[in-house]
């Protein structure tokens, strides 16, 4: 069995794919890009179980097989070529693989591409349809403030809530939260999935480079996304979502208006001499003038910082996390931001002064450091 390839063609899929790939995989055939040829089309597939990503590329070939080859070996080998022709030649009975190219050839052994795990096929249930620059901005705007705690999984993911007018992407860890809605996305359903986070940053990775509308199918175990000659399947989070709504303050009288640039920049300067175990930094306000410090009496640190401002309400002194502030700001696409609160050990909301309601609405929350 036979197939020619192009080294540039094969790296950049290996490269899309090799993300899926983990450490500590539970079978070792998970180590393996599986190679299906069928038609002239090779599909390349990578696993870890609950993440499945896949991607396709016509090649010179008139076989049908299934091939499991080691994937670090494999990238190793490839990505040292420039674009350059390669003829893989397997062997059926043992599944050993030699690569051809102008320079030589190389040889390395296979397993059985039966012996990969198959992927679960699209019972579908619900469709959803998104172009995507909105997926793709939706995950940059909630992926980073997702948990990583491994007591409580189901705020590690992405929630998604779904329904016939918009659709609103939520992530918290219980420090920080982010809700993000589209109201120019419509829907036939109204449900609700978690997604975990491996798949969305590899899906963050890949729709970068990628202008194609994306396919989302799912039901009560998986999601599937499809675009381009890319297709990805994942496990979703199961379990209930915190009613993240009951933790966003209603009433919140004292708005400060600044300069996103300059407040972000202050607040990167200013942190750098910050108490590393809390990175706290103070907000002092007081009528047009924002007073940003922090301290680490350990060291004998300190720094100041003034910033003038446009401020409605009584005079507050309130502490923020500065690596959550600094997240935050840095996923606001307006110049100037507005950061509502209603006292200082209560949660403060950071909204984009500028956005187009009839799009999106787009709000964060960071809980306080006690001052």
């Amino acid at each position: 069995m036979k197939f020619i390839v192009s080294s540039a063609s094969l790296t950049k899929q290996l490269q899309l794919i090799s993300g899926v790939l983990s450490n500590n995989n539970t079978l070792p055939i998970l180590d393996n890009f599986l190679f299906e040829i069928k038609k002239g089309v090779l599909h390349v597939t990578a696993s870890d179980l609950g993440t499945t990503m896949s991607s396709e590329l016509k090649i010179d070939s008139k076989s049908t097989f299934d091939v499991a080859i080691p994937a670090k070996f494999l990238l190793d080998i490839i990505k040292s070529f420039a674009d350059h022709p390669l003829t893989f030649s397997v062997n059926e009975e043992n599944f050993g693989i030699e690569i051809s190219s102008d320079y030589g050839k190389y040889k390395l052994s296979g397993f059985n591409g039966e012996d990969f795990p198959r992927v679960p096929s699209v019972e579908q249930e619900s469709h959803l349809s998104l172009s995507s620059d909105i997926l793709l901005k939706a995950i940059n705007k909630t992926l980073f403030a997702a948990g990583n705690d491994d007591l409580r999984p189901i705020m590690s993911g992405v929630f998604c809530d779904i329904t016939k007018d918009n659709i609103t992407f939520v992530a918290t860890d219980a420090h920080k939260l982010v809700r993000y809605s589209r109201f120019d996305v419509t829907s036939e359903l109204s449900t609700s999935i978690i997604l975990p986070s491996k798949p969305l940053t590899l899906l963050k990775n890949s729709l970068s480079n990628s202008d194609d509308e994306v396919s989302i199918d799912f039901n009560q175990n998986n999601a599937f996304f499809s675009y381009g000659d890319v297709k990805l399947i994942c496990r979703l989070l199961e379990g209930k979502y915190p009613n993240y709504e009951a933790v966003i303050p209603k009433e919140n009288p004292n708005v400060l208006t600044v300069d996103k640039q300059l407040l972000l920049n202050s607040i990167r300067r200013v942190s750098i001499f910050a108490n590393k175990s809390t990175y706290q930094v103070r907000f002092k306000i007081a009528g047009m003038e924002l007073n940003i410090s922090a301290e680490d009496l350990d060291y004998s640190n300190e720094a100041n910082e003034r910033l003038t401002c446009n401020y409605q309400g009584e005079d507050m002194e309130i502490g923020f996390n500065s690596r959550f502030l600094i997240d935050m700001l840095n996923n606001v696409d307006s110049d100037e931001v507005n950061i509502e609160m209603s006292a200082p050990n209560r949660a403060g909301l950071i909204i984009p002064s500028t956005i187009d309601k009839e799009k999106e609405d787009v709000l964060m929350l960071v809980m306080p450091v006690m001052v």
